[in-house]
């Protein structure tokens, strides 16, 4: 009995070590698989829309008149005519300037031997004044007859230079390149510029255009000049015009007792489709700052997050984190000085 005895617990103890050797291996524990997800960045702006009007820059409209009085000869432009720079707008009557010029010409040449036959004799008087011919009170009226004639000269060629302007002036040209946008003297009139300048016609420059909103009071602090614009017509509701702020006036604009201030931009590309005083509704971007998001699936979901609580209940702690809800499809990730910061996990130590 003590040898069956033996003999089976040896069996049992082979049989059970066999067993072991050949059992299969324990089946890791279960993990959790953590959605991610690429940070994505995008703009957070702030903006304020005005109503504006499209204007013709300063200098861009030019009135050209004449500097001299006479009748209108001839007529070479009308409303909406494409003008040049240094084209013949209108021609004066040069009757009465040219028999001017043709005066101050016979009298130059008069003067002139005059002058002539004064510096002669200032020369001959001279001569005498040295051999004791002549007394002194002569020489020096020779002299001042002869500076005086010469003064007299200078002033017809001066005369003469005048007159010849004048007739320049006669032939009117254009100062810019642009459209006639007005005519105010015809072909035959007379014109009088004796006490102020006549206007015969007023050029605009068609592609010198601008945008002209009013801000309120209570938007215009944090306007600034280079800030982009946008902004739809009346004409063109569906066509948005982009632009710069290029100035803002320093004194306001009162309107039925509401404060406004003038913000001027400028327009980018092509203007041709723009007339001056347009209706524009615009906007005006005051800041744009750049920041990081990350879509709201990458947060944990119900099971992760009772499985994360269940761990920081055994041990872990959780560091203050910054996530602002921008949106209901991102959440938004807060940027310290020189780093991002987000939640995340330490075990205590």
């Amino acid at each position: 009995m003590a040898l069956a005895a033996a003999t089976a617990l040896v069996l049992a103890l082979v049989g059970g070590g066999i067993w072991y050797a050949r059992r299969p291996p324990p089946s890791p524990p279960p993990t959790t698989r953590v959605p991610q997800a690429k940070p994505q960045v995008r703009i957070a702006s702030s903006e304020i829309t005005a109503t504006g009007t499209v204007k013709l820059k300063s200098g861009a409209d030019v009135r050209v008149g004449a500097q001299i009085s006479g009748i209108v000869e001839k007529l070479n432009v009308n409303v909406g005519s494409p003008v040049r720079a240094g084209e013949v707008i209108a021609v004066l009557d040069t009757r009465a300037i040219r028999a001017t010029i043709a005066e101050a010409e016979a009298t130059l040449t008069k003067d002139q031997a005059v002058l002539v036959k004064d510096a002669r004799n200032e020369a001959r008087l001279k001569r005498l004044l040295a051999t004791h011919d002549v007394s002194q009170q002569q020489a020096d009226d020779a002299r001042a007859d002869l500076t005086a004639q010469s003064a007299t000269v200078t002033f017809d060629e001066s005369s003469l230079i005048a007159a010849k302007l004048n007739l320049s002036y006669a032939t009117i040209r254009a100062p810019v390149s642009g459209v006639v946008a007005s005519v105010s003297t015809q072909q035959g009139e007379t014109v009088a510029a004796a006490f102020n300048t006549p206007t015969f016609v007023t050029i605009i420059q068609p592609r010198a255009l601008e945008m002209i909103a009013m801000v309120d009071e209570a938007d215009i602090g944090p306007v600034r000049v280079g800030q982009p614009v946008t902004f739809t017509t009346e004409t063109y509701p569906d066509r948005r015009f982009t632009g710069h702020v290029t100035r803002i006036a320093p004194t306001a604009t009162i309107i039925s007792g509401v404060v406004n201030y003038e913000v001027a931009a400028s327009i980018d590309g092509n203007v041709g489709a723009l007339r001056p005083e347009m209706t524009a509704t615009a906007t005006i971007r005051t800041a744009g700052d750049r920041e990081s998001s990350f879509p709201a699936a990458a947060g944990q979901s119900s099971a992760e997050s009772q499985a994360g609580a269940a761990r920081l209940e055994r041990g872990s702690a959780r560091r203050p984190a910054s996530l602002p809800a921008k949106s209901a499809s991102a959440a938004g990730i807060s940027r310290g000085p020189g780093r991002t910061t987000f939640a995340t996990e330490e075990p205590n130590s």
